[in-house]
């Protein structure tokens, strides 16, 4: 019997769908082989000792917490080959784990630690950070401890570890347990229009944060207060509801530990002492010096010394966007000693002159990290007689902070042409005789041609997402029909716009805020024209700075950057990825000036490296 066309054509699909079906299984066993591979411990923790580590005196010890970890990381995981760069720098140092046990008897009993000593951290209790980072720990011969909330554990939830899963990781000798406190909250909370939004628990909190500042506090820090600051609550009221909390913690670890972990660390930190109230606390005060041996109750730093209590412990918690000199930088200037910088590639190291902060240069990227609240300065040699060129670079720093090229710059800067971003604006400005001026800038967010809202607009949304979360969260129906009604009188209302003149909204930047630019420029003469993301921000504009001279690359700290997870961040990674620089003569085919992209079969292996991770991760998210 002759096959017809629809034959043919169902045959078809059904080949496609079983080749479909087969590369799927194929997929899933890789996936399954990797996360089971990450949850089998086959060697045991080696505590340092003396032929592993140097002991010369009192040199304190460092305290490192992460928020936690994921496979590729976000805005708050830090990625699995991010978290081993980091270690692994650490480890390279001569640092050492230390426990609880060490860190109390160094205070207790003046025992000596390793030179290099690290206290490190894991918040929060979640299971992927136990699945991403029990591997690294193996490799690498670290101790961690795993802090958590007991309030996580009676309710299941399988994004956080259960007191079985605590058990287990104790097996493994490669994590020893801390606490976080009882649970997670906020109180008193009011957003950037100074609305009074009261209690929230970290999903209504997350709701609303982009409408919030920093006018909020955590649960066990203050009283309880009303929209006027006057609080809601006694005296004897405040504090059986905070004993409330360190009671049961103390029961739920009690129950299912057999006993109260000696680590504990206070939420939020930085309050001068256990709170933002002297009788809160004292309240706190009384728990934490009678459950726990000790506690760090500040964060933004990660020196510790004797000459600070044991119940005053600061830690340091590095970002999920931190490149591995960012973090050696910030231990350089707390601990005031030397570190040895990462360099990446050493063969493609070597067009370059680092004049200030640190350069690590992975594949395609220079990772030129900034000296605390100062810069990083990169000098291309042999490029001291560059005059008319082309170049075109991805800029993949943060948002919040600034990424800038020198073109035609002389000995120590002191002429040149310069583009920057910086803080999402981008500015060109120049040197010739004197100092540095502007030249153009505009708003990136402009330049995108984003909707720009008026100041009453974006306060209507604000209102509209606080009340959205209030609704979803309400603890009746009763409630939940109120805020509703409520909500629909806020979308009756019509804000003045900016083409009404109503005052421009100006979004406030975060420094976790990713950024990723394209920025090409040409420049011949006296005329420069920049473009970003292939769409020209200014063409032929006339600049005076017309002798040859060098390429220089910088980064910079944003001149700001208070955060409620880290208080003192004044460090910043500027990422070029991609550089390139050609001869900008007018000809067909212009002369390569700097090529930093991969050839050949290291291109290959990077694309195809980077396209098998972008499929791996699309099924650990979605299967």
């Amino acid at each position: 019997m002759m096959k017809t066309a629809q034959d043919e054509f169902t045959a078809r699909k059904d080949r496609r769908k079983y080749l479909r079906i087969v590369v799927q299984c194929l997929i899933i066993l890789v996936v399954t082989v990797v996360c089971a591979n990450a949850l089998v411990t086959l060697k045991t923790y080696h505590p340092y000792g003396q032929k592993d580590a140097q002991f010369s005196g009192d040199k304190g010890f460092i305290a490192l917490a992460y928020f936690g970890a994921a496979r590729t990381g976000n805005h708050e995981l830090i990625g699995e080959e991010r978290l081993r760069e980091h270690l692994a720098a650490l480890k390279n140092q001569g640092y050492v784990t230390i426990t609880t046990k060490d860190v109390a008897q160094y205070y207790q009993s003046a025992k000596e630690l390793p030179a290099k000593s690290l206290v490190l951290l894991f918040e929060d209790g979640r299971r992927d950070t136990a699945i991403f980072a029990q591997k690294i720990l193996e490799e690498l011969n670290l101790k961690a401890t795993m802090l958590t909330y007991p309030e996580k554990f009676a309710r299941k939830d399988p994004k956080f570890l259960s007191i079985r899963d605590l058990r287990d990781l104790e097996k493994t000798t490669f994590w020893e347990m801390g606490t976080n406190g009882y649970r997670l909250a906020f109180i008193n909370v009011f957003d950037r229009y100074n609305n009074y939004l009261g209690e929230l628990d970290p999903l209504e909190f997350k709701q609303v944060a982009p409408f919030i500042r920093r006018n909020y506090n955590h649960y066990l820090m203050d009283y309880i207060r009303d929209e006027y600051g006057i609080p809601k609550e006694s005296h004897n009221k405040m504090k059986a509801r905070i004993s409330y909390d360190y009671e049961t913690l103390r029961d739920r670890y009690q129950s299912g530990l057999g006993y109260v972990p000696a680590m504990h660390v206070l939420m939020h930190a930085n309050t001068g002492s256990f709170g933002n109230n002297d009788h809160v606390s004292a309240v706190n005060d009384y728990w934490i010096k009678n459950l726990f041996t000790l506690n760090f109750n500040r964060e933004g730093y990660c020196f510790n010394q004797r000459n600070s209590s044991i119940y005053d412990l600061t830690r340091m918690q590095p970002q999920a966007y931190w490149h591995t000199n960012h973090l050696l930088m910030r231990i350089k200037y707390d601990t005031k000693q030397e570190v040895e910088f990462v360099t990446g590639d050493a063969n493609r190291h070597k067009p370059w002159d680092t004049v200030q902060g640190a350069l690590e240069i992975q594949s395609e990227q220079l990772i030129l990290t900034s000296l605390p609240l100062d810069r990083g300065l990169l000098r291309l040699k042999n490029s001291t007689d560059f005059g008319d060129l082309k170049l075109s670079v991805r800029l993949k720093g943060n948002q919040f902070g600034l990424q800038k090229i020198y073109l035609r710059a002389g000995e120590n800067l002191s002429r040149f042409v310069a583009v920057a971003v910086f803080n999402n604006y981008l500015y060109v400005t120049e040197k010739s005789d004197g100092g540095e001026r502007g030249l153009f800038m505009v708003n990136l967010d402009r330049h995108d041609g984003k909707a720009i809202m008026s100041i009453e607009e974006h306060k209507q949304a604000a209102a509209v997402r606080e009340l959205e979360a209030f609704i979803q969260y309400a603890d009746s129906t009763e409630r939940a029909k109120i805020y509703t009604e409520r909500l629909k009188d806020t979308l009756l209302k019509h804000p003045p716009s900016i083409a009404e003149g109503a005052a421009e909204y100006v979004p406030e930047l975060s420094v976790h805020a990713p950024g990723n630019r394209l920025l090409t420029l040409s420049l011949a003469g006296n005329k420069l024209s920049v473009a970003i993301d292939g769409k020209t921000a200014v063409h032929d504009l006339p600049v005076t700075a017309s002798q040859p001279g060098a390429v220089y690359l910088e980064s910079a700290w944003g001149n700001q950057g208070w955060s409620q997870r880290n208080l003192a961040d004044d460090v910043y990674d500027g990422v070029f990825e991609q550089l390139v620089i050609t001869t900008n003569t007018g000809a067909a085919q212009e002369e390569m000036l700097f090529d930093g992209r991969l050839q050949g079969w290291d291109a290959v292996s990077y694309t195809v490296g980077k396209a098998w991770d972008s499929l791996i991760n699309w099924f650990v998210v979605h299967l």
